[in-house]
């Protein structure tokens, strides 16, 4: 009997020993994909794990062989190769966790959504039978649902054999003919509201159109991106720099497609050798090539926001002259998440702000005066432009404030919880191309960061030096929008100033002396922020000017002004009609500009009156001849008058810019 019971109590202790092992070769499984964290570590207790369980299995193996000498209390070793295997499991799984949130910030797989919207007004109601339509579509083949989902959809509800498929290369111009009326509809991807709603004139593009047919698709970004794995091989121990892009989305996780509305798009350089960054913040209405459009015509930056973020990066890079490593996208829930999780950031507000909350259900207001705000709180901070003097630019400068406290705040952080609320937050609601690895990598830097900190309670943790875009203000023909928009031109030695500073400290360049140094014991000493000038020179386009009411001699002395050839139609009167838009860039003018006078016009009606006349004589003379001829008589039709030419063109008043820059 007692042998029968040793040998259940040996299938038991071989029982739970295969637990164990099997936990603790999770652990150091899990260990093991820390890669970069600690490796001296985490090597150590993967081998004295390892080293452990190779004792236990030779104990074990003695005791069910009969090899002891001792009597061993097999009850007591069930109990701890229990306990053990828990031990292990927990270490598995918190490791295991820890290292799914890290993976989910970069979210591989992406659902692309594609709407076919037309006017409000248009009788369509849904895209099965939809008819007799023109229907804009992107012509970038690469693009998920500005062109592969809407050619699906085409291909699936056949739209080709009832409608007319017109392709463009931006949507911008695509906008513009529906709401001239020139197309039906047109294919855009789901954020098309927050997309277009802060262009002039379409404000109101909710209501003005509706949605009559939807598809999603679920793909990996890297089928549709060239710069999700371009720094892929990249150490993040190496000097890099890192795209910031705000998402005016409300999505509690960014799983769907989002697209950075190019309000906020902050870029930053930074150095793990010094901790100093460069922190730039980019006017949306930037007049800068846009890199996706064919021969990168110059436009607002934040329109190349709508083409993914190949187009905004690629643009932003191109301009700027220096290699963009990384991005990183939040949207507004995960803003206010974070800040609330690191127990809110500390700055000085200048005056009362108010906005609508993460969810736009409410509006949120803050009164002046440093204090600690709230995620909502901090929101209306990094939001709000309307209520400032600057507006963009000061809501530019706010954002980089929070994103400093933010820092700043991460060296109080010292519990548990807190640390992985702040995972919890960043691995919901930002998305990323840095890699796992690399983002474990950061663990080395903020080592750093902390012995920097602990040195000093009042240290900054990281040394920023802030960068400033300087520009002048234009009212400038949009090509595509065909309307004058406001833009903002950046100023060249500005420019070339920022991108030196980025480029020292990457480390591509080497760095300049500071040669003078002026100080006034009466003036309070400020910091200096490159790119802030002031400067000589400005940076504007020369642009043609509105020439109706002019006569003949004073349009020919000002086209000789602004170097332009002048063809006109017509021997007298003034300018009533022009071949080119007001405020149209000169330099992208390809033929003369014809210039029409009232007496042209005059003519074109005198010559439809005589034309008009003819006919009704002919009509007459035909009606004589039918009622010779004794047929059957017919009420003759009147003939309609031509209708005049068009109306002369008027001016464009300068309509109110996108930015409350101006």
């Amino acid at each position: 009997m007692a042998k029968k019971e040793g040998r259940i109590l040996h299938k038991f202790l071989i029982l739970f020993l295969v637990i164990a092992l099997i936990t603790s070769g999770l652990a150091v499984y899990e260990i093991f994909l820390f890669d970069g964290v600690e490796s001296v570590i985490r090597y150590i207790i993967m081998g004295l794990i390892v080293l452990y369980d190779i004792h236990l299995i030779w104990k074990i193996r003695k005791i069910v062989k009969g090899k002891t000498k001792k009597k061993p209390k097999k009850a007591l070793l069930m109990i701890w190769l229990i306990l053990y295997s828990i031990i292990c499991f927990g270490a598995a799984y918190s490791l295991n966790y820890l290292y799914s949130k890290v993976s989910s910030v970069n979210k591989s797989d992406v659902t692309y959504t594609s709407y076919l919207v037309v006017l409000a007004s248009n009788p369509a109601t849904d895209i099965k039978s939809a008819s007799d339509l023109t229907i804009g579509l992107l012509n970038d083949e690469k693009n998920p649902d500005g062109y592969i989902i809407p050619q699906e959809m085409i291909k699936k509800y056949k739209l080709q054999d009832y409608n007319e498929i017109k392709e463009y290369e931006d949507y911008t111009s695509m906008l513009a003919d529906l709401y001239a009326k020139e197309i039906s509809g047109m294919f855009v991807p789901s954020g098309y509201v927050s997309m277009f709603s802060g262009i002039t004139g379409y404000e109101n593009i909710e209501t003005d159109t509706k949605i009559i047919g939807e598809a999603s698709k679920t793909m990996k970004k890297a089928q549709v991106s060239t710069i999700e794995t371009a720094s892929s091989g990249k150490s993040v121990t190496e000097p890099f720099t890192i795209l910031l892009m705000g998402i005016d989305s409300t999505d509690e996780v960014l799983e769907k497609n989002a697209i950075a509305n190019g309000d906020t798009l902050i870029l930053v350089t930074f150095n793990p050798k010094t901790l100093n960054a460069t922190m730039l913040s980019i006017p949306r209405d930037s007049y800068v090539p846009i890199a996706c459009w064919g021969g990168h015509p110059e436009n607002k930056i934040t329109h190349a926001a709508a083409y993914g973020n190949d187009c905004m990066i690629n643009t932003i890079q191109n301009y700027f002259d220096v290699h963009i490593d990384y991005y990183a996208k939040i949207n507004f829930k995960g803003l206010v998440k974070l800040v609330d999780a690191v127990g809110g950031v500390e700055v000085d507000v200048p005056q009362t702000l108010c906005t609508d909350d993460s969810s736009r259900w409410a509006q949120v207001c803050i009164e002046p005066g440093r204090q600690v705000l709230n995620g909502e709180q901090a929101l209306v901070f990094a939001r709000d432009r309307y209520d400032l003097v600057d507006g963009d630019f000061g809501r530019a400068r706010h954002q980089q404030e929070i994103i400093m406290a933010l820092v700043n705040k991460m060296k109080e952080v010292k519990d548990v919880k807190t640390f992985m609320n702040i995972f919890d937050t960043v691995s919901n609601s930002v998305d990323t191309n840095l890699t796992t690895k690399q983002i474990l990598s950061f663990y080395n830097i903020g080592k750093d960061i902390i012995k920097k900190s602990l040195s000093s309670d009042d240290a900054d943790l990281v040394t920023i030096q802030q960068l400033y875009l300087s520009g002048s203000g234009q009212m400038i023909y949009d090509e595509r929008a065909r309307m004058v928009l406001w833009d903002y031109i950046p100023n060249t030695y500005s420019r070339d100033d920022i991108v030196r500073a980025m480029k020292e400290n990457l480390e591509l360049v080497g760095h300049s002396d500071i040669k003078e140094f002026h100080f006034s014991i009466n003036n309070p000493y400020s910091k200096s922020v490159i790119g802030e000038g002031p400067y000589r020179g400005t940076t504007t386009y020369r642009l043609l000017p509105d020439f109706t009411g002019d006569t003949e001699e004073i349009a020919t002395k000002t086209c000789q002004e602004y170097g332009i050839k002048c063809v006109f139609k017509g021997d007298k009167g003034t300018v009533v009609e022009q071949s080119e838009p007001f405020r149209k860039r000169i330099d992208l003018m390809k033929d003369d500009l014809v210039l029409t006078l009232s007496s042209a016009l005059d003519k074109d009606k005198e010559t439809d009156k005589d034309k008009d006349t003819e006919d009704k004589d002919k009509d007459k003379d035909k009606d004589k001849d039918d009622d010779n001829d004794g047929d059957q008589e017919v009420d003759p039709k009147p003939t309609t008058s031509p209708s005049p030419s068009p109306s002369p063109s008027t001016p464009i008043d300068d309509p109110e810019p996108e930015s409350e820059t101006e």
